[in-house]
């Protein structure tokens, strides 16, 4: 997409607006199954909680993904969007029993992450098809809040507790199909991420009946010009090799499973802001826009960094900005960035907009949440409407006359 066609977008649809290019999310989709054709059976699932409009659901089922689910309501959301029961991955952490039996009874595929749910499961159900997360103490991720292999870590089964975990699979008899593992997000160092994968195949070892192992995702996307990245090319070759070999080992082929998530989504964000004002104060130039950290919470809550241009004037002459939000606390999205001369009412986007950012968006402040739009074939579809005050509303029960009135 060029400047020229999120200018006209957000003249078009108001602002704020999140913007994503379907083009970008096909061609991620299509580098990751490329770099893993030497493996028979290759398999992605989209990890939803990314960015979970349903139209971005319908999108990736067009191409033959299936879906990382992490809640009820995300299963829900991904069967309205058409996919089948079996292409559906649950992965709840912390849910209770009497959830995950809801989900079971949808026929979707199970992935139990801790000792107990899982006793209580197979003990019910042990004919059900059941994947196991392990933990694999493996540290990868790019900040404390997105790593979670860790031993510290709330995801997963720790592997130093697989004789346990073995122990409840053969007195329940239950039907484990899978082992599953996540490290974290933003993994720079393959051979990590290869390491983390060893302990899994050990782990597999144990369990004569699988069907697939899936090796979660968390692969890092460039935040910035000349930004590192992870080498999927490379992660492919090496990765294909062993698990072709460990499919030998096992005695049968194997699918494996991806979940990305940001990898697909996080390029082909845009989220396009209007400065309200720009504020010259004793050591700091402010440009003040119409959002906050209600619609992009992730440099707030990660310290994230999110490439910011102005593309009202691209090509104006740079100086250094502070671009700051509306919302009544600290509310900042860069600090001293150099960005082309802003005026207000220029229009600013923010790169790297796909991933974690819609979805974790709010209406704090009582500010409405802003629409989404696909770019797609050289146009601009409106997916989700700007929130009005009547939704603001919905839900909203208030107080009988007779009581307001006392």
């Amino acid at each position: 997409m060029q400047s020229k066609d999120l200018v006209q977008l957000a003249e078009q649809f108001g602002n704020p607006l999140y913007v994503y290019d379907a083009e970008k999310i096909q061609s991620q989709y299509n580098r990751l199954s490329k770099a893993f054709s030497k493996v028979n059976k290759l398999r992605i699932n989209y990890a939803m909680k990314a960015l979970s409009n349903v139209a971005i659901l319908q999108l990736l089922k067009e191409m033959g993904s299936g879906l990382d689910t992490v809640s009820i309501q995300e299963v829900l959301l991904g069967l309205h969007a058409g996919y089948e029961p079996e292409k559906i991955f649950y992965t709840p952490n912390g849910v209770s029993l009497e959830e995950i039996e809801e989900v079971n009874a949808m026929g979707v595929q199970i992935n139990i992450d801790n000792l107990s749910i899982l006793e209580q499961f197979g003990t019910k159900y042990p004919n059900v098809p059941v994947c196991i997360r392990i933990n694999p103490h493996v540290m990868a991720g790019g900040n404390a809040n997105i790593s979670v292999g860790h031993i510290d870590s709330k995801f997963g089964i720790s592997v130093h507790q697989l004789p346990h975990l073995v122990r409840i699979v053969e007195n329940t008899k239950m039907n484990i199909v899978g082992i599953h593992m996540h490290t974290g997000s933003d993994i720079l160092d393959i051979e990590v991420f290869l390491y983390a994968a060893e302990i899994l195949f050990d782990a597999a070892k144990n369990f004569k009946n699988l069907e697939f192992l899936d090796f979660g995702s968390g692969f890092k996307v460039p935040y910035r010009k000349d930004d590192i990245e992870t080498d999927i090319e490379e992660l492919g070759k090496k990765l294909s090799k062993r698990f072709n070999a460990f499919c030998t080992e096992y005695g049968k082929e194997l699918t494996l499973i991806f979940e990305p998530g940001k990898f697909l989504v996080s390029e082909a964000g845009f989220f396009l802001a209007k400065v309200n004002v720009v504020k010259q104060t004793t050591s700091t130039v402010f440009a003040g826009i119409d959002s906050g950290f209600n619609h992009l919470i992730r440099p707030m809550f990660y310290g994230s960094q999110h490439h910011i241009e102005n593309i009202s004037h691209p090509k104006g002459k740079e100086r250094f900005y502070s671009v700051v939000g509306y919302i009544c606390e600290t509310d900042t999205f860069a600090n001293n960035r150099k960005i082309a001369e802003i005026k207000e009412g220029d229009i600013l986007s923010f790169r790297n907009a796909g991933a974690y950012c819609f979805s974790m968006a709010s209406n704090y402040n009582s500010r409405y949440k802003p629409a989404e739009v696909l770019w797609m074939n050289g146009e601009g579809h409106l997916i989700r409407a700007h929130e009005t005050f009547e939704d603001l509303l919905k839900n909203q029960i208030p107080l009988p006359v007779a009581m307001a009135t006392v």
